[in-house]
């Protein structure tokens, strides 16, 4: 069954590797239910993944004390996730290119490729502590305005905490 309403929803759980399957808990089974493809829920679970690892792990540098907060909304045509946890966050740019140069031997850069290879847009807050990323069903062409939405500051209606 569809659902006709967008989800929009928030979790904070502990930062700890772990913690990832009770966000995949929440978020994968809503996407079969409003009929997302398999390789969309795939590129999802992928890069969810990801990005709450690098969250834990370079963000809160594994410290239990700390929270990462995960923020989606869910719509008939695509899904955005934001991941922020409670680091001092880092410059995307800095990161160097893990298929060239000095970057092949490296072992940091492959997570941010393969989330900007799944995801329809990725991008970080001025910090450097929050990663923002869709998925759309269809893939449009994106202007500059669409590609910047962000959520509202209001968790939605399950907010859940850990």
């Amino acid at each position: 069954m569809t659902s006709k309403a967008p989800i929009n929803c928030s979790i904070v759980v502990d930062s700890k590797p772990s913690a990832v399957v009770e966000v995949y808990k929440q978020i994968l089974p809503k996407l079969e239910e409003n009929n997302f493809a398999k390789d969309d829920i795939f590129a999802v679970h992928l890069t969810l993944e990801e990005a709450f690892l690098n969250a834990v792990k370079h963000g809160n540098k594994m410290d239990p004390a700390k929270k990462v907060k995960i923020d989606y909304s869910i719509e008939s045509d695509k899904v955005a996730i934001s991941i922020t946890d409670e680091g001092t966050g880092f410059e995307p740019e800095s990161v160097a290119d893990p298929r060239f140069g000095e970057g092949l031997y490296e072992p940091g850069g492959r997570g941010l490729l393969l989330m900007n290879s799944y995801m329809d847009v990725v991008k970080y807050n001025e910090n450097g502590n929050t990663v923002y990323m869709v998925r759309y069903k269809e893939k449009p062409h994106l202007t500059e305005k669409q590609s910047q939405t962000q959520f509202s500051s209001e968790a939605g209606p399950c907010q859940q905490n850990q």
